[in-house]
Parts: structure tokens; sequence; C-alpha cells
């Protein structure tokens, strides 16, 4: 068995593509640098991470297929389930492997599930669009705790820069520790040296602005004003709005 080695980055997949054709070597394996090396591996080879390769192969690829299927592959990458890096390094090279556009090939079992992990990942991008709630903290700057099942926050961060520019704001994933700030004239990624004070996912009332509170206990009050108590529906609401999104909801909080 063939093992690569490398540093578990998107450059570093695209890497060890440009190093298996460059050595004609292709491994059934990709492992993290420093990993155990497998018992019956045969070969192994750490790929060492080329921004200037990686460049080549993405242009490659996206001369081969359709912009929503380079975007298919991102999708999969954040999808960050376990063999997803084996499962994009097997598509590329069967992208490469044929003059034919593969990405409707759904009959190719690779093809199929990467699809269908895309899939997922934009789901969880548009539950993020819809279930964020920010809290107005005393500098005035927005701040809203999210935690995705899916690496899904880069992929709706163009959402609020876009809809909300006229006020700062900080959206940080509590499951991966890390966010974005957008300062009013470009959205950066951040992370925090310490963040136990976010575990909660709410901002403690002294850091809070002084009409936030007001402004959350109006939004309660008109959430239960529109409901219909002869209209609920339980399981419909649930599906719509899955309760792992409650904890972060104004309008669920007691």
């Amino acid at each position: 068995m063939t093992v690569f080695f490398y540093d578990k980055t998107f450059d570093g997949l695209l890497s060890a593509v440009f190093d298996a054709y460059s050595l004609h070597l292709f491994p059934e394996k990709l492992l993290q640098t420093g990993d155990v090396t497998p018992l019956f591996a045969g070969t192994s080879h750490t790929v060492a991470t080329e921004e200037e390769h990686a460049g080549r192969v993405w242009q490659a690829l996206r001369q081969k297929v359709r912009k929503n299927a380079c975007n298919m592959l991102i999708h999969v990458w954040l999808s960050e389930l376990e063999g997803s890096d084996d499962l994009l390094f097997r598509y590329i090279c069967k992208t490469f492997a044929t003059t034919r556009k593969v990405e409707t090939n759904f009959g190719d079992a690779d093809i199929l599930k990467a699809e269908q992990i895309a899939r997922k990942v934009s789901h969880e991008a548009q539950y993020i669009r819809q279930f964020v709630r920010f809290q107005k903290a005393a500098d005035n700057i927005f701040f809203a705790p999210v935690k995705p099942v899916y690496n899904a926050l880069p992929l709706a961060i163009d959402h609020f820069t876009d809809r909300f520019a006229d006020q700062q704001w900080v959206i940080y994933d509590l499951r991966r520790k890390y966010g974005y700030f957008y300062d009013l004239q470009t959205t950066k990624e951040i992370t925090f040296t310490s963040d136990d004070h976010l575990l909660s996912g709410k901002l403690d009332e002294s850091l809070m602005a002084e009409d936030e509170k007001l402004f959350q206990d109006l939004w309660k009050g008109y959430f239960k004003a529109m409901t219909i108590k002869e209209r609920i529906n339980p399981r419909l609401h649930k599906k719509n709005m899955p309760v792992r999104f409650w904890q972060h909801l104004t309008e669920k909080q007691p």
C-alpha cells in the first residue's frame, strides 16, 4: 500500500495530486504528517505543500470541470468528514483521467458521494444565514455565535458582509474556535486568545450594550405574539428550524 503524508490543508491536498503525477505514484491513503505509518504500507511519501504546485492543479481543474464542480470540491473539503480528502483525491484523479465531464457521472460511487456531501455542507451554510442572531456589545460591535456541524461559516460570510455592511460585527464558530470580524471595510478571520466566556454562546449582561436586553425582550415578545397556537406544528417546526440551533436563537431563550 502506498501512503502520502501531508499537512491536512487544501493546498496540501492539491500538492499531493501534483506529486502523484510527477512521481507516477498514486497513494491508496492520505495521512497527516506525523501520523503513524500503517503496518502494511509498502511505499510512503511526504508532500511538501507548494503554493505554485497547488495553483497549477487548481487551474487545471477549472479548465476540466464547471465552476460549480470546483465549488463542490471546496464544500466537500469543508465537511471535515473522515476520508473526505481521500475522496477528493480520487475525484480529482478521475477528472484528469478522462476528456469527459465527470461531475455528472453519478454512476460512479465517488462522484455521487462527493455530490451528497457537498449538498449537506451547502444546507449547513444556508442554516447559518438563516439562524444567526446578533447581540450588541457595549463597544457597539454585534456578536453572533454559531456551532455548525460542518465548517460552513466561510461559505456564508459573504452574505453577512453584504447584508450588514453598515455595522461592525463578529461571527464566531464555537466548535472550531475561529470567526470573522467585519470592521466596516474588510472581513478578517480572527481567533480569541481565550474564549471561555463565549462557551455559552451568549454575551454576559455586563458586556451587552445598554439597550440590547430591551431589544431581546422585544424580539421575544414579537415572536410570541406572531405565534398562532392553533397552528403550531412541532414536527414541522423542528424540521425547518433544527433544534441544535435553538441555544443561540434569542426567541428560544427563556
